[in-house]
């Protein structure tokens, strides 16, 4: 172990906090504070603070298991990595090489992200990869690129949100999900900027807002173009703006003029003076923006949602210029670089599209394949949990819980356990590995190097800080060995920066360009903002020695945004319902979320003892006239009930909810599984999922 400490970032959400690791003279690590990154200044929330407990070998999986007798038990690494090749090819033999399925996750590293994404495709041959960040910010991805040509989270460092003049934040409870930004909040009401809150529900973060608004779960569109025409109708539109920098203006203008102010109150319950306000506070100051993040994004019209939010910034020329512009507030810890290198359905790294002829052949040219053996896209995530068992026969699981984080949970627990055989790749028995027939334990955050990219678009280094215990091993060298047994035995190395140079290679010239970043840059800076294209020539072959000549693009669509002829694209959308409206059967609304001290589906957080006792489990956030209306009090066990199971939690009694809208967190398995209610009704465009509205009944559940 080393002697002093080392630099590196949180395991967690997006923000990858900065923070050391330091020895303990008993043996582990402890958390101690990092203020010379930007992004947190040493500030960390409990769970930053207590990662190191997940380390511990009492809580995590040191020896891989295989299904035996109906009960998992240990074996040796040879077993299960034999006995994993041997299934996958005797699946791909018998049904084809679709038939073998892989599920990657948002909190892998780039590196591996990379590799599995290549060894789905180069190994197995099959198309049918996706991963869980589909559910994270895929609506947002959309619409950024149908309006800009390009995806990136933040295309603005957070340091330029306190300068801005109003801040619109749209379906986001930083609050709870990702505590050090809101410092950014704080800073600019200091600063003597404005904050507007859009959430159904009164959260830490809305209580923090100049002006909060609560629309019906559901109706973040209307209310988006109820805003764009009041913009138009009282002269706010930036005309000069539109004409230079925009393309599409009259059609996205004719939709919203559809949408008259009294029109959307009674659609999202937002009153007509609010509505007016929310433009005055947003169309006042010379800088604003707008971010976005699960709330508005989890619908299956999160696209056009997404889409809305960016006509208002365009209209009144708030997009491409200095302190203003829409972004979107990434959820997990490598959401965006995740899906730029190739675990996504239909992209290949550097955030090529799986279907450009000229992107197959750059790609296959680093991987030394012929790009006609490289498959088609795929299905999206949830459409790949849909079918195992049935199209899809075996599956290779890594750093996901869809038992617990995919819509539909009880039937997604069904199709997997349908399955002829399912590998999972995690550091704790979550409640998918459960299920599976081999789990290989694999090394952590803290005992493995790697690059991340959070929000801003920042890629980052984490360092080693320990060594794995016996019985653990790395993702890469995983996929190495099955790569080796399946008859692949070059192209997947164990070393994170050698894959990371290929990485290099394969993404240079394409949207996401990491060609010009070297982990050399990374350990003397605080991360490298992408494009960052190496400074001569770049090729599949060389992405050119003299790299560090470009400083990174901490700022985007300035001069130009990355569409065809430079200009931003309006589409035109209008409101329609969700994919599920309440009836007489299922008359109330039910929203999902997070809460401070869990994360995602919970598998290393509920393992904290301290996170445990600030949320030790679910429960079911109720308006007092609901209450009353069910004679429930507070703690009573109320069942939720939608047409896709039933869920059971205590009550919690608040008037910051609206009385037609529950609220459950979806960190938990079992009877108080939120997920179980969700609908799995997809956007067309992300293929996203509406976890954010659907129809239920509450009412006392039986003792």
């Amino acid at each position: 172990m080393r002697t002093t400490s080392t630099p590196t970032h949180c395991p967690y959400c997006a923000l990858q906090c900065g923070m050391a690791l330091s020895p303990l003279p008993t043996g582990g690590v402890e958390v101690v504070e990092r203020p010379d990154f930007p992004v947190n200044r040493g500030a960390l929330c409990g769970k930053g603070r207590t990662a190191p407990a997940v380390l511990a070998p009492g809580v995590r999986l040191t020896s891989p298991l295989v299904r035996s007798g109906g009960a998992l038990v240990p074996a040796s690494w040879e077993e299960a990595l034999d006995r994993t090749a041997r299934e996958l090819t005797r699946v791909r033999s018998a049904y084809g090489a679709d038939a073998l399925g892989v599920f990657g996750g948002g909190g892998l590293t780039n590196e591996k992200a990379y590799a599995l994404g290549k060894f789905a495709r180069v190994v197995l041959g099959t198309s049918q990869i996706d991963y869980n960040g589909r559910f994270c910010m895929s609506s947002a991805a959309a619409g950024g690129i149908k309006a800009f040509g390009l995806d990136r989270g933040l295309p603005f460092p957070m340091e330029d949100i306190p300068r801005t003049g109003c801040v619109i934040l749209v379906g986001s409870n930083p609050a709870e999900t990702m505590p050090p930004f809101l410092r950014f909040l704080h800073e600019l009401r200091e600063n003597g900027g404005t904050l507007v809150v859009v959430d159904p529900r009164r959260t830490r973060t809305a209580e923090q807002a100049d002006l909060h608004l609560a629309p019906r779960p559901g109706t973040d569109l209307a209310l988006a173009l109820g805003l764009l025409h009041l913009v138009v109708a009282e002269g706010l539109v930036d005309e000069e703006y539109v004409a230079e920098r925009t393309v599409g203006w009259e059609d996205a203008r004719a939709t919203a003029m559809a949408h008259w102010p009294e029109y959307v109150e009674r659609i999202t319950g937002v009153s007509v003076p609010e509505l007016r306000e929310t433009v005055r506070l947003f169309c006042e100051p010379e800088a604003a923006m707008v971010l976005t993040a699960r709330g508005p994004e989890q619908q299956s019209k999160g696209t056009d949602t997404v889409g809305a939010w960016i006509n208002l910034c365009l209209a009144t020329g708030r997009a491409g210029r200095p302190l203003s512009g829409y972004g979107c507030l990434t959820g997990q810890g490598n959401g965006q670089g995740g899906r730029e290198h190739g675990q996504k359905a239909d992209q290949l790294p550097g955030y090529r599209k799986l279907d450009d002829p000229a992107a197959r052949r750059h790609v296959a040219e680093v991987w030394g394949v012929d790009p006609d053996t490289l498959p088609g896209p795929g299905r999206s995530a949830y459409e790949l949990l849909d079918a195992l068992g049935t199209d899809v026969k075996s599956l290779l699981l890594m750093g996901s819980n869809p038992v617990v984080s995919a819509p539909r949970a009880a039937h997604v627990e069904e199709r997997l356990r349908a399955l002829d055989f399912l590998a999972v790749c995690d550091v704790v028995l979550s409640e998918t590995a459960a299920l599976a027939d081999v789990v290989l334990p694999v090394t952590q955050w803290a005992e493995e190097t790697g690059t991340t990219t959070n929000l801003e678009g920042r890629v980052l280094l984490r360092r080693r800080a320990l060594t794995p215990p016996d019985g653990v091993r790395g993702d890469l060298e995983i996929l190495h060995e099955l790569a080796d047994r399946l008859g692949v035995e070059k192209g997947f190395p164990t070393e994170p920066e050698e894959v990371f140079e290929e990485l290099r290679r394969a993404s240079a010239g394409g949207i996401a360009d990491y060609s010009g970043i070297t982990y050399r840059r990374l350990t003397e800076e605080n991360g490298v903002f992408w494009p960052c294209p190496a400074a001569g020539p770049a090729s599949a072959t060389d992405p050119s020695p003299a790299s560090a000549a470009h400083p990174g693009t901490p700022r985007l669509f300035l001069d130009r945004f990355a569409t065809p002829d430079g200009r931003a694209r309006f589409v035109p959308v209008s409101h329609r319902p969700a994919a599920e409206e309440p009836d007489e059967e299922y008359p109330v609304l039910l929203t999902t979320g997070r809460v401070v001290a869990q994360y995602q589906s919970g598998a290393q957080t509920r393992r904290v003892d301290e996170l445990n006792a600030a949320a030790p489990g679910p429960f079911v956030e109720l308006h007092p006239r609901l209450a009353a209306r069910l004679g429930a009090s507070e703690g009573d066990p109320l069942a939720v009930v939608s047409r896709r199971g039933r869920a059971v939690a205590p009550a919690r009694i608040t008037p910051g909810i609206r009385p037609d809208t529950v609220f459950m967190p979806f960190h938990w398995p079992g009877e108080g599984r939120a997920n179980t209610l969700t609908n799995p009704a997809l956007d067309p465009t992300s293929r996203m999922p509406e976890f954010k509205v659907c129809a239920v009944r509450v009412e006392i559940a039986a003792p």
